[in-house]
């Protein structure tokens, strides 16, 4: 029978797919060769014929078989997989990406925010120049032979501490001249302090624009408040609009998160397009479960539904408009990062990390405030180097969770944060998280593989 450790089968979108775990081949096959495959490993093809005799004919199974015992013979079925868990990864501990909190405060009160509305459990602080400086040299001084470098304006709202950003930017570009370095920065913001000034220098210096809206108006103005408790979409929205037509075709997202009270997101996401926003994206939200809105196990049948609902509307859309992009139905099955780095995921802790106002290092933005994550700092450097090796050795085959599951290439284990929050073990997955993903890869490719056909008709 089927071994599900080297294969994965689904039907959706009127396509037959099968999934070389190993190899990363996809197969769009027809319905014999669908229901075949589950016996082509290990049952003779007497066997075989007898099973499907009265389904389907002597000729059709054995051409079907043949071609399956081809792909298995190049390599692209049931292929082994290479266990991995004792890899050295990131020897050199090699800094590529920072994450620079510029404001510990927010002009939002958004209800699911993890920071806990900018202050992130602590004080309301903004970055003074030299600390963020201070960030530039560390990374630059971090990065070893790594000429391109990320780094993200986040807060709180980072455009409450706009002259520093501008500063940091321009601080950044000498350091690239000195360092032969290239800085590649991107800003997250609510937009509320959007103005023409900020929007031209966002368009001109940042790579990417993450811009935080939940959809629908009421949806986004029960979530995302301002600080007198009133609604942010009307503030917000024009100001969006006029930044995406900036940005041509610069990189910019528009960012959202729903919870159990949108659970009919792809309505929202739907709302991007209307509102003329071209890459998009829209994120599950992560919380204490005791909150009214966060996410349940007796949701997951209605958001993995809604997932291939809004894939069926997605392949129309894209049939019309190309350029539209939701970022989790976003793809590549042809190329891609090796498979060591398909293992280890984004690199929080180790290559990528968070800088608070004050200059501490933490994993990620979402560890901020955790003080048994904290790393060191940008003026001394990485001092916990016992949390850091921790990360570094976290991987899809030594996490019991993945090492069996036919998306760890695709998901490297998922997020580190939702994971600690969610089972106090970054080692141990976000079970919901986990079967979100699975659904969303399965979307995409076959997604991917009805807008191929189209282009071949």
């Amino acid at each position: 029978m089927l071994d599900t450790k080297k294969i994965h089968k689904f039907y959706l979108n009127n396509k037959y797919i099968v999934l070389d775990v190993n190899s990363g081949a996809v197969h769009v096959v027809d319905k014999i060769a669908y229901d075949l495959i589950d016996f082509c490993e290990d049952t003779s093809l007497e066997d075989i014929e007898n099973i499907f005799k009265d389904k389907y004919s002597k000729n059709d199974i054995y051409e079907a078989y043949d071609e399956i015992v081809k792909l298995k013979e190049e390599g692209l079925l049931f292929s082994e997989g290479v266990d991995l868990s004792g890899i050295s990864y990131n020897s050199q501990n090699v800094v590529k990406a920072l994450c620079l909190h510029v404001a510990h405060d927010c002009n939002l009160r958004c209800k699911y925010c993890f920071a806990s509305q900018g202050d992130f459990k602590g004080e309301r602080l903004l970055m003074p120049l030299e600390v963020g400086k201070k960030a530039l040299e560390f990374i630059v001084n971090s990065s070893g032979n790594r000429r391109n470098l990320e780094v993200d304006f986040f807060g709180g709202e980072p455009l409450m501490n706009f002259d520093v950003v501008k500063e940091l930017v321009k601080y950044g570009r000498e350091l690239e001249k000195e360092y032969n370095k290239r800085f590649r920065f991107t800003i997250t913001t609510n937009g509320v302090l959007l103005d023409e000034e900020k929007m031209n220098f966002i368009n001109e210096n940042m790579d990417n624009v993450v811009l935080s809206l939940d959809g629908r108006k009421e949806v986004n103005d029960t979530m995302r408040t301002t600080v007198s408790g009133g609604g942010s979409y009307d503030i917000i929205v024009p100001k969006f609009i006029e930044m995406a037509k900036k940005r041509e075709d610069r990189d910019y997202f528009v960012r959202g998160t729903f919870t159990r009270n949108n659970l009919d997101f792809s309505e929202d996401i739907l709302e991007y397009y209307k509102l003329g926003f071209e890459k998009v994206s829209m994120e599950p939200v992560v919380t204490d479960p005791k909150e009214n809105y966060a996410i349940k196990e007796e949701d997951l049948e209605i958001i993995l539904k809604e997932y291939e609902k809004f894939s069926k509307e997605y392949i129309e859309i894209k049939k019309v408009d190309k350029d539209f992009t939701f970022f989790h139905f976003m793809i590549d099955l042809n190329q891609g990062p090796c498979m060591i780095k398909r293992s280890v995921g984004c690199g929080a802790g180790s290559e990528y990390m968070a800088v608070t106002p004050e200059g501490d290092l933490y994993p990620c933005h979402q560890f901020v405030g955790e003080e048994d994550f904290k790393l060191g700092n940008v003026f001394e450097g990485i001092k916990n180097t016992t949390i850091r090796n921790k990360f570094k050795t976290s991987n899809v085959f030594t996490k019991e969770d993945c090492k069996n599951c036919w998306a760890k290439f695709y998901c490297s284990g998922g997020c580190h944060a939702n994971a600690y929050y969610s089972n106090k073990d970054f080692d141990k997955p976000y079970k919901l998280g986990c079967e979100m993903e699975k659904k969303r890869i399965e979307c995409a490719i076959s997604i991917l593989a009805n807008l191929e056909e189209q282009e071949n008709i």
